[in-house]
Protein backbone atom coordinates (compact mmCIF):
# COMPACT_ATOMS: atom_id res chain seq x y z
CA UNK A 1 0.00 0.00 0.00
CA UNK A 2 3.03 2.75 0.77
CA UNK A 3 5.93 3.20 -1.25
CA UNK A 4 8.88 3.16 0.25
CA UNK A 5 12.15 5.85 0.35
CA UNK A 6 14.75 7.19 2.60
CA UNK A 7 16.16 3.74 3.93
CA UNK A 8 13.07 1.75 3.57
CA UNK A 9 10.91 4.41 5.10
CA UNK A 10 7.37 4.87 3.93
CA UNK A 11 6.93 8.05 2.63
CA UNK A 12 5.01 10.20 4.71
CA UNK A 13 3.77 12.52 1.78
CA UNK A 14 1.29 9.57 1.22
CA UNK A 15 -0.55 9.85 4.15
CA UNK A 16 -2.34 13.09 3.23
CA UNK A 17 -5.03 14.59 1.39
CA UNK A 18 -5.85 18.08 0.56
CA UNK A 19 -9.49 16.90 -0.89
CA UNK A 20 -12.56 18.31 1.64
CA UNK A 21 -15.82 17.27 1.38
CA UNK A 22 -18.77 18.91 -0.54
CA UNK A 23 -21.18 17.67 1.74
CA UNK A 24 -21.02 18.87 5.18
CA UNK A 25 -23.58 19.34 7.61
CA UNK A 26 -24.27 19.22 11.03
CA UNK A 27 -26.56 16.67 12.30
CA UNK A 28 -30.16 17.14 14.10
CA UNK A 29 -30.05 13.79 15.90
CA UNK A 30 -29.65 14.64 19.68
CA UNK A 31 -26.88 14.42 21.68
CA UNK A 32 -28.23 11.36 23.86
CA UNK A 33 -28.89 9.79 20.70
CA UNK A 34 -25.19 10.13 19.05
CA UNK A 35 -23.11 9.62 22.17
CA UNK A 36 -25.41 5.83 22.01
CA UNK A 37 -24.47 5.71 18.19
CA UNK A 38 -20.67 6.45 18.78
CA UNK A 39 -20.14 4.25 21.88
CA UNK A 40 -21.96 1.22 19.80
CA UNK A 41 -19.43 1.78 16.88
CA UNK A 42 -16.67 1.64 19.42
CA UNK A 43 -17.78 -1.59 20.87
CA UNK A 44 -18.30 -3.30 17.65
CA UNK A 45 -14.70 -2.08 16.00
CA UNK A 46 -12.15 -4.19 15.97
CA UNK A 47 -9.31 -1.65 15.43
CA UNK A 48 -9.81 2.32 16.53
CA UNK A 49 -7.34 5.05 15.18
CA UNK A 50 -7.60 8.04 17.28
CA UNK A 51 -6.45 11.07 15.57
CA UNK A 52 -6.40 14.00 17.65
CA UNK A 53 -5.35 18.20 16.87
CA UNK A 54 -4.99 20.98 19.30
CA UNK A 55 -8.70 21.28 20.47
CA UNK A 56 -8.34 17.52 22.21
CA UNK A 57 -5.69 19.27 24.47
CA UNK A 58 -8.01 22.63 24.52
CA UNK A 59 -10.59 20.57 26.18
CA UNK A 60 -8.45 18.59 28.81
CA UNK A 61 -7.71 21.64 30.17
CA UNK A 62 -4.17 22.74 28.34
CA UNK A 63 -5.81 26.31 27.04
CA UNK A 64 -3.31 28.75 25.45
CA UNK A 65 -5.17 31.66 26.21
CA UNK A 66 -7.38 33.96 28.60
CA UNK A 67 -6.38 33.28 32.73
CA UNK A 68 -4.04 30.89 32.22
CA UNK A 69 -2.21 32.78 29.99
CA UNK A 70 -1.76 35.69 31.32
CA UNK A 71 -1.54 34.18 34.87
CA UNK A 72 1.92 32.54 33.71
CA UNK A 73 3.56 34.97 31.08
CA UNK A 74 2.42 38.34 32.83
CA UNK A 75 6.27 39.39 32.85
CA UNK A 76 6.63 38.58 28.83
CA UNK A 77 2.87 40.25 28.71
CA UNK A 78 4.67 43.40 30.26
CA UNK A 79 8.01 43.54 28.92
CA UNK A 80 6.82 42.88 25.03
CA UNK A 81 2.89 44.33 25.01
CA UNK A 82 0.09 42.61 25.19
CA UNK A 83 -1.00 43.51 21.57
CA UNK A 84 1.66 40.76 20.51
CA UNK A 85 1.35 38.99 23.46
CA UNK A 86 -2.08 37.87 23.33
CA UNK A 87 -1.96 33.86 23.75
CA UNK A 88 0.89 31.23 24.07
CA UNK A 89 0.25 30.55 20.48
CA UNK A 90 0.90 33.85 19.38
CA UNK A 91 4.13 34.69 21.94
CA UNK A 92 5.60 31.85 19.95
CA UNK A 93 6.06 34.06 16.45
CA UNK A 94 7.13 37.15 18.45
CA UNK A 95 10.61 38.19 17.01
CA UNK A 96 12.35 38.03 20.03
CA UNK A 97 15.76 40.24 19.67
CA UNK A 98 18.01 37.65 21.14
CA UNK A 99 18.43 34.02 21.50
CA UNK A 100 18.10 34.76 25.14
CA UNK A 101 15.03 36.53 24.84
CA UNK A 102 13.75 33.31 22.56
CA UNK A 103 14.80 30.67 25.09
CA UNK A 104 13.45 32.42 28.17
CA UNK A 105 10.01 32.59 26.33
CA UNK A 106 9.99 28.93 25.07
CA UNK A 107 11.22 27.26 28.29
CA UNK A 108 8.83 28.33 29.99
CA UNK A 109 6.31 27.44 27.42
CA UNK A 110 7.46 23.86 26.88
CA UNK A 111 7.60 23.24 30.51
CA UNK A 112 4.05 24.42 31.42
CA UNK A 113 2.43 22.68 29.21
CA UNK A 114 4.49 19.62 28.07
CA UNK A 115 6.20 18.76 31.41
CA UNK A 116 4.62 20.17 34.49
CA UNK A 117 1.06 18.96 33.44
CA UNK A 118 -0.04 15.35 34.66
CA UNK A 119 -2.03 12.77 32.65
CA UNK A 120 -5.33 14.75 32.09
CA UNK A 121 -8.51 13.20 32.62
CA UNK A 122 -10.02 13.64 29.05
CA UNK A 123 -6.85 11.58 28.12
CA UNK A 124 -6.79 8.89 31.05
CA UNK A 125 -10.86 8.32 30.21
CA UNK A 126 -9.92 8.21 26.46
CA UNK A 127 -7.10 5.56 27.23
CA UNK A 128 -9.50 3.27 28.95
CA UNK A 129 -12.22 3.46 26.43
CA UNK A 130 -9.44 2.03 23.51
CA UNK A 131 -7.26 0.06 25.76
CA UNK A 132 -8.55 -3.24 24.99
CA UNK A 133 -8.65 -2.54 21.14
CA UNK A 134 -6.35 -2.71 18.30
CA UNK A 135 -5.21 1.39 18.40
CA UNK A 136 -3.26 3.68 16.85
CA UNK A 137 -3.05 7.17 17.87
CA UNK A 138 -2.30 9.98 14.75
CA UNK A 139 -1.51 13.20 16.39
CA UNK A 140 -0.33 16.77 15.56
CA UNK A 141 -0.50 17.70 19.19
CA UNK A 142 3.35 18.41 20.94
CA UNK A 143 2.60 18.36 24.38
CA UNK A 144 3.03 14.27 25.01
CA UNK A 145 -0.42 13.57 26.99
CA UNK A 146 -1.00 10.49 24.79
CA UNK A 147 2.29 8.86 26.39
CA UNK A 148 1.44 10.45 30.04
CA UNK A 149 -2.53 8.54 30.08
CA UNK A 150 -0.99 5.23 29.08
CA UNK A 151 -0.97 5.19 25.42
CA UNK A 152 2.17 2.83 24.33
CA UNK A 153 4.74 4.83 22.69
CA UNK A 154 4.75 2.49 19.94
CA UNK A 155 1.11 3.14 19.20
CA UNK A 156 1.47 6.89 18.54
CA UNK A 157 2.60 8.84 15.95
CA UNK A 158 3.37 12.89 16.36
CA UNK A 159 3.91 14.46 12.90
CA UNK A 160 4.71 17.45 14.44
CA UNK A 161 7.19 17.25 16.65
CA UNK A 162 7.46 17.49 20.83
CA UNK A 163 8.10 20.46 22.43
CA UNK A 164 10.58 17.93 25.00
CA UNK A 165 12.66 18.22 22.23
CA UNK A 166 14.99 20.81 20.07
CA UNK A 167 16.79 20.70 16.85
CA UNK A 168 19.30 22.41 14.50
CA UNK A 169 17.24 25.56 13.16
CA UNK A 170 18.39 25.03 9.95
CA UNK A 171 17.87 21.43 10.03
CA UNK A 172 21.70 20.69 9.32
CA UNK A 173 21.23 16.93 10.49
CA UNK A 174 18.78 14.67 11.41
CA UNK A 175 18.88 14.37 15.04
CA UNK A 176 16.52 15.99 17.65
CA UNK A 177 17.84 16.46 21.41
CA UNK A 178 16.11 15.88 24.96
CA UNK A 179 15.45 19.55 26.84
CA UNK A 180 13.79 18.64 29.69
CA UNK A 181 16.57 19.31 32.10
CA UNK A 182 17.95 22.17 29.69
CA UNK A 183 14.56 24.10 30.22
CA UNK A 184 14.71 23.54 34.13
CA UNK A 185 18.10 25.26 34.05
CA UNK A 186 16.63 27.66 32.31
CA UNK A 187 13.74 28.19 34.05
CA UNK A 188 15.84 28.46 37.13
CA UNK A 189 17.81 31.11 35.90
CA UNK A 190 15.35 33.64 33.98
CA UNK A 191 15.37 37.11 34.83
CA UNK A 192 13.37 40.08 33.05
CA UNK A 193 12.51 37.52 30.62
CA UNK A 194 16.06 36.24 30.00
CA UNK A 195 18.41 33.02 29.98
CA UNK A 196 22.20 33.78 30.49
CA UNK A 197 24.25 33.79 27.70
CA UNK A 198 25.73 30.51 28.80
CA UNK A 199 22.49 28.67 28.48
CA UNK A 200 21.74 29.38 24.92
CA UNK A 201 21.89 26.01 22.86
CA UNK A 202 23.90 25.70 20.07
CA UNK A 203 24.35 23.04 16.99
CA UNK A 204 26.87 20.24 18.37
CA UNK A 205 27.46 20.03 14.40
CA UNK A 206 27.26 23.02 12.53
CA UNK A 207 27.79 25.67 15.64
CA UNK A 208 24.40 27.53 14.54
CA UNK A 209 21.54 28.57 16.85
CA UNK A 210 18.91 25.94 17.92
CA UNK A 211 14.71 26.01 17.73
CA UNK A 212 11.91 23.54 19.29
CA UNK A 213 11.52 19.92 17.29
CA UNK A 214 7.90 22.02 15.88
CA UNK A 215 7.07 21.71 12.40
CA UNK A 216 6.61 25.67 11.28
CA UNK A 217 9.05 25.69 8.57
CA UNK A 218 11.03 23.54 5.82
CA UNK A 219 13.68 22.90 8.29
CA UNK A 220 11.92 20.63 10.96
CA UNK A 221 13.94 17.55 11.50
CA UNK A 222 12.81 13.86 10.72
CA UNK A 223 14.65 11.91 12.58
CA UNK A 224 14.54 7.85 12.71
CA UNK A 225 12.51 8.11 15.44
CA UNK A 226 9.94 9.95 13.62
CA UNK A 227 10.02 8.00 10.19
CA UNK A 228 9.98 4.72 12.41
CA UNK A 229 6.51 5.68 14.15
CA UNK A 230 5.40 6.40 10.80
CA UNK A 231 6.33 3.05 9.35
CA UNK A 232 4.34 1.86 12.61
CA UNK A 233 1.35 3.86 11.46
CA UNK A 234 1.98 2.65 7.75
CA UNK A 235 2.00 -1.08 9.13
CA UNK A 236 -1.21 -0.33 11.29
CA UNK A 237 -3.30 0.96 8.24
CA UNK A 238 -2.02 -2.23 6.19
CA UNK A 239 -2.86 -4.87 9.07
CA UNK A 240 -6.39 -3.70 9.25
CA UNK A 241 -7.71 -3.73 6.24
CA UNK A 242 -10.96 -4.95 5.88
CA UNK A 243 -11.86 -4.45 9.72
CA UNK A 244 -14.18 -2.76 11.52
CA UNK A 245 -12.28 0.04 12.28
CA UNK A 246 -13.49 3.57 13.76
CA UNK A 247 -11.89 6.85 13.16
CA UNK A 248 -12.55 8.49 16.34
CA UNK A 249 -11.29 12.59 15.01
CA UNK A 250 -10.85 14.89 18.56
CA UNK A 251 -10.30 18.57 17.96
CA UNK A 252 -9.19 18.47 14.68
CA UNK A 253 -9.97 21.63 12.90
CA UNK A 254 -9.46 23.45 9.34
CA UNK A 255 -6.06 24.70 10.15
CA UNK A 256 -4.13 21.93 9.10
CA UNK A 257 -6.39 19.41 7.53
CA UNK A 258 -4.40 17.66 5.48
CA UNK A 259 -3.01 15.79 7.77
CA UNK A 260 -5.60 13.77 9.71
CA UNK A 261 -9.24 15.31 9.32
CA UNK A 262 -9.10 14.98 4.99
CA UNK A 263 -7.49 11.97 5.29
CA UNK A 264 -9.90 10.21 7.65
CA UNK A 265 -12.65 11.47 5.23
CA UNK A 266 -11.00 9.79 2.41
CA UNK A 267 -10.60 6.71 4.36
CA UNK A 268 -14.09 6.91 4.87
CA UNK A 269 -15.15 6.88 1.61
CA UNK A 270 -12.86 4.35 0.50
CA UNK A 271 -14.16 1.29 2.78
CA UNK A 272 -17.32 0.42 3.56
CA UNK A 273 -15.73 -0.74 6.85
CA UNK A 274 -14.90 2.58 8.39
CA UNK A 275 -16.45 4.96 10.40
CA UNK A 276 -16.12 8.39 11.47
CA UNK A 277 -16.77 9.97 15.14
CA UNK A 278 -16.30 13.25 15.02
CA UNK A 279 -16.05 15.46 18.02
CA UNK A 280 -15.38 19.30 17.72
CA UNK A 281 -16.25 22.29 19.87
CA UNK A 282 -17.33 24.49 16.53
CA UNK A 283 -16.98 21.93 13.91
CA UNK A 284 -18.49 19.34 14.28
CA UNK A 285 -19.48 18.73 10.50
CA UNK A 286 -19.41 15.41 8.88
CA UNK A 287 -20.10 14.43 5.10
CA UNK A 288 -23.82 13.96 4.51
CA UNK A 289 -22.81 10.85 2.25
CA UNK A 290 -21.31 8.95 4.89
CA UNK A 291 -24.87 8.26 6.25
CA UNK A 292 -24.87 6.64 9.67
CA UNK A 293 -21.36 6.00 9.46
CA UNK A 294 -20.57 8.98 10.69
CA UNK A 295 -21.06 10.96 14.05
CA UNK A 296 -20.14 14.78 14.71
CA UNK A 297 -20.36 15.84 18.38
CA UNK A 298 -20.02 19.21 18.88
CA UNK A 299 -19.82 21.21 22.06
CA UNK A 300 -17.64 20.08 25.20
CA UNK A 301 -15.57 17.22 24.16
CA UNK A 302 -14.45 16.22 27.75
CA UNK A 303 -18.18 15.64 28.97
CA UNK A 304 -18.17 13.69 25.58
CA UNK A 305 -15.65 11.47 26.16
CA UNK A 306 -16.76 10.82 29.91
CA UNK A 307 -20.14 9.97 28.76
CA UNK A 308 -18.76 7.28 26.13
CA UNK A 309 -16.71 5.93 28.33
CA UNK A 310 -19.56 5.41 30.84
CA UNK A 311 -21.36 3.54 28.11
CA UNK A 312 -18.34 1.29 26.69
CA UNK A 313 -17.22 0.38 30.28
Amino acid sequence: MFKKFRKGHVDWQQFLCGVPARDYIFQNASYEEQIKQAAELIKNADAVIVGAGAGASTAAGIQYGGKRFTENFSEFIEKYGSQYMTDMYAAGFYPFPSEEAKWGYWSKHALLNRFIPPALSLYTDLFEMVKDKEYFVLTTNVDHQFLKAGFSGDRIFATQGDYGEIQCQRGCHQKVYDSEELFHKMDEARKDCLIPTELVPKCPVCGGNMAMHLRCDNYFVEDESWHEAADRYADFLERIEGKEVVLLELGVGFNTPIIIRFPFEKMVRESDSFSLIRLNMDEAVVPESFGDRAIGIGGDMAKAITDLKGMIS
